[in-house]
């Protein structure tokens, strides 16, 4: 395990004591006949907000155009860094002129916690800081904030979920998953899970044996339901795991579907009923990348020597099952953490432990269509917009590549500026701009261009 916690990095790589002190200094269901589906609000916000971990649906995908379709030498312009995030791996979330996001800060009692925080974007002066749990010495806080309306929902990486109110920071509830309900995680690293808004409800999975999954009416934090996830199979480990959900209605009935500990598992989002599960994809060490879902179709994919594997939901009367159409084993393409998208009928990701080497791969066969050399080394974070895929590499390179089934097309790269342990916080596009964490620094680049 301790080869493990390496590539997980360690906290001592990061921001320097003077910076500390300053930022010390500035801390004060189911759905039948004739049931209306619920949406999400993040299906009704508009297309400037970026209110969840990799997008509003979760799908890595940025619906903004007119971006540079190829970078200058050196890469897009900075426009800015700003510095006062603290420690984690957590990316950023953008609404409403505000930006939010998690990171370990000197608590002002001495020591340590785990904070949310929010930023004006256009001064970017820290509006409220706001304490949500202990500090995680393995690189900090993971989970990056949910936000929906006047309300901001996370996970600390002790199991912490809070609420706080978007305009002051003030926690409107709390719970933590395993005095409340039992939770564990399937290995040492800790929660990272971003949680997800479906209507009234709060969805997130706190892995216990009687409460896996768990939805809460947002406003209150009051218990909806719980789903108690029976066996399904031998592969992986018990308890939650690193992935974040995502919702999607199958065959009538409105589901919740995610990677545990072990396997993928389909959830009906209005009571709790656990629909499906598919063990072939565990692994005992960290399930992470997020499921892709197309109409009757989820995507999966996990690392450590497991592969990934299109699955097909079939729903006979009440119930569900999980057809393998394909799998992959780790030599076509596993992803190890960063992510894939879908982007027409092709998937587009990063292959390899450790290696983040881009592919292309065909969504209803698994065929291989290209696969490329990486443009930087290790594990690659990836987000789609305007035809293009930015590969965010762990050694703090970034790459333009073209989307498209037709052959590998790079378009660009730079190495960012600031690089202060691994580049694992997943890239954002809002308003024209790539936002870029680096622990304790944000960086913002021009991809509108002159």
């Amino acid at each position: 395990m301790q080869r493990f916690a390496q590539e997980f990095g360690t906290w001592s790589r990061l921001v320097g004591k003077a910076v500390l002190l300053a930022v010390v200094a500035g801390l004060v269901g189911d759905v039948g006949a004739g049931e209306q589906k619920q949406p999400s609000s993040a299906e009704t916000k508009g297309p400037s907000d970026w209110t969840r971990f990799r997008g509003p649906l979760c799908d890595g995908k940025c619906p903004e155009t007119g971006l540079l379709k190829t970078w200058p030498e050196g890469g897009p312009k900075l426009l800015w860094t700003m510095e006062g995030l603290g420690r984690g791996y957590s990316s950023v979330t953008i609404a409403d002129g505000k930006l939010f996001t998690t990171g370990d800060l000197p608590d002002p009692k001495g020591g340590e916690s785990q904070y949310i925080l929010a930023f004006d974007l256009t001064s970017r002066k820290r509006l409220w800081a706001t304490r949500i749990g202990p500090p995680h010495r393995d690189g900090g806080c993971r989970s990056t904030p949910t936000i929906d309306g006047d309300l901001a929902f996370v996970i600390g990486t002790e199991g912490d979920l809070v609420c706080v109110e978007t305009a002051t920071g003030k926690i409107r509830w709390q719970k933590n998953f395993p005095k409340d309900f039992g939770g564990r995680m399937m290995s040492v690293w800790k929660y990272s899970e971003s949680p997800l808004v479906d209507g009234p409800k709060v969805v997130c999975t706190p892995g216990g044996p009687e409460a896996t999954m768990v939805a809460l009416n947002k406003n209150t934090g009051n218990l909806i339901w719980k789903c108690a996830v029976p066996p399904f199979g031998s592969r992986g480990a018990d308890g939650a795991g690193y992935t974040s959900m995502v919702a999607a209605d199958i065959a009538g009935v409105r589901q919740y579907i995610t990677i545990i500990g072990r396997g993928a598992i389909g959830v009906a989002a209005q009571d709790g009923r656990f629909l499906w599960g598919y063990n072939r994809i565990a692994n005992r060490v960290a399930n992470i990348p997020t499921p892709i879902v197309r109409d009757s179709y989820v995507f999966v994919t996990t690392s450590y020597e497991t592969g990934s594997a299109l699955l097909r939901i079939v729903r006979d009367g009440k119930n569900f099952r999980a057809e393998e159409v394909w799998f992959n084993g780790p030599q076509e393409f596993e992803n190890h953490h960063g992510g894939v998208v879908l982007v027409g009928d092709h998937l587009y990701g990063g292959s390899g432990r450790n290696r983040g080497v881009p592919v292309c791969l065909e969504f209803l066969t698994g065929k291989v269509v290209w696969r490329a050399e990486p443009v930087g080394n290790r594990s690659a974070a990836v987000l789609y917009a305007d035809g293009h895929l930015i590969f965010r590499y762990e050694d703090g390179r970034v790459a333009l590549i073209e989307a498209t089934p037709e052959g590998f097309r790079l378009k660009g790269k730079f190495m960012a500026p600031v690089r202060n342990g691994p580049s694992w916080a997943h890239p954002v596009i809002h308003d024209g701009k790539l936002y870029l964490r680096s622990h304790d620094t944000l960086m913002c680049f021009d991809l509108k261009g002159p």
